[in-house]
């Protein structure tokens, strides 16, 4: 009986201390006054700081654009509100490079909405995320929420799972990215983007 309950009490141990390596000290990565800690693309024109929210806004060409980290990243949580502007919003949550995203408002390629869905190119959208007609508010904040350890990517919509998703083809280690995407006349805003890296 005390053996079993000594080993009872090593699993418990071991697997709290598991839970909190995994639950990571979340920093703010967004100051609301400048683009510091990011990296602004060339000429930018698209990413802009207004009454503290991080604006992304499609120009007159619409050539789309991609708002990196400046710090890079293996295993990590990113959690951010986001508010759909105007037009057909079509953006994403870049984990690691540019091939591997969790999107966020209308597919170009579906023509409907795919927040919290994994888009992997040559594989579109290899599973849908559940419950998100019901949980996403077109005209109001939402929150996001993305862990990805390893190749395993898990996505949460307002404080609910929404997905798991295990990507054969997520790269070690890399920036994070939001995206504006091109062949778009929209905008949407950020804020209380927090990241924390998983140790």
């Amino acid at each position: 009986m005390i053996l079993k309950n000594s080993i009872a009490i090593l699993f418990l141990v071991w697997s709290l201390q598991n839970v909190t390596a995994q639950e990571p000290k979340m920093k703010k990565a967004f100051n609301g006054k400048n683009l510091k800690g990011w990296t602004a693309p060339e000429n930018n024109t698209w990413w802009s700081v207004k009454n503290k929210l991080l604006v992304a806004k499609s120009g007159p060409e619409q050539k789309g654009s991609i708002l990196w980290t400046d710090k890079v990243y293996t295993d990590f949580v990113i959690e951010t509100d986001f508010l759909f502007g105007e037009g057909t919003v079509d953006s994403g949550i870049f984990i690691r490079a540019e091939e591997q995203q969790i999107q966020i408002g209308i597919s170009g390629s579906l023509k409907r909405d795919m927040t919290g869905s994994p888009y992997i190119p040559g594989k579109g959208y290899p599973k849908e995320a559940k419950d998100v007609a019901k949980l996403l508010k077109l005209k109001d904040w939402n929150t996001m929420k993305v862990k990805a350890v390893g190749n395993l990517y898990t996505v949460w919509l307002n404080g609910q799972e929404v997905l798991q998703y295990e990507s054969e083809d997520a790269l070690k280690e890399g920036p994070i990215g939001l995206q504006l995407h091109p062949n778009k006349d929209m905008s949407i805003s950020f804020r209380n983007i927090r990241i924390g890296a998983i140790k």
